[in-house]
């Protein structure tokens, strides 16, 4: 089984969960509050992931900046190396920008065919 791709958008009003098998096959999508309530919440939920599909987990942090709020948010370590976990490995990602241009701004939003072309490019 190929290894479960997590990704933690953490932001001031929710925190945003998306676990997929590979590119295509989405198997949690999750809405939590902002805050984690306890400092192992985020640890125990990436365990309990990997244990619940028997396979690794390979999970991002989304952060705005090095400021640290989403790991005060999450009640981690910003500085915490999440490596030597045996169940996942956590590391911060850099937010991106959308940086494609489009000059054809006045033909509507197409983000549902960028996305589906992204997903066929990975296979």
């Amino acid at each position: 089984m190929s290894p479960l791709w997590v990704v933690i958008d953490s932001r001031c009003d929710e925190t945003r969960i998306l676990a997929t098998c590979g590119p295509t096959e989405t198997v949690l999508k999750a809405r939590l509050s902002a805050t984690a309530q306890h400092p192992r919440a985020l640890p125990t939920l990436l365990e309990a992931l990997a244990m619940w599909q028997g396979t690794a987990v390979r999970a991002v942090i989304v952060v705005d900046d090095q400021d640290g709020s989403c790991a005060t948010r999450l009640r981690l370590d910003f500085g915490a190396d999440f490596e030597g976990a045996p169940l996942y490995k956590l590391e911060y990602v850099p937010r991106r920008r959308p940086h494609h241009r489009d000059r054809l701004d006045g033909m509507g939003v197409f983000h549902d065919l960028r996305q589906l072309a992204l997903f066929e490019a990975a296979r």
